[in-house]
């Protein structure tokens, strides 16, 4: 290990690999998702709520109902739901 400045450059160079295969392999999943993203747009479906789906998804249970009251609240608030 070649150690320049207090720093093993050897184990600074295995990090740096590590980081590139992973921003590579990050580059051909995004890729991957915008090749479904575009079939479901070709089979009919909405490309923005599945996006809101699968963020929704991603969310703990109480976290996504505290947000959906809160803007059931707001939209009540501005008279968008209906209740004018």
């Amino acid at each position: 290990m070649i150690d320049v400045g207090g720093i093993a450059g050897d184990r600074l160079r295995s990090y740096i690999e590590r980081i590139e295969r992973l921003e590579a392999e990050k580059t051909a999943l995004t890729s991957d998702i915008r090749e479904i993203f575009s079939e479901a747009k070709g089979n009919g479906f909405d490309i923005k709520i599945m996006r809101q789906i699968v963020r929704l998804r991603r969310m703990d249970r109480q976290d996504r109902l505290e947000q959906e009251e809160l803007l059931a609240i707001y939209q009540h608030a501005i008279g968008m739901d209906g209740a004018e």
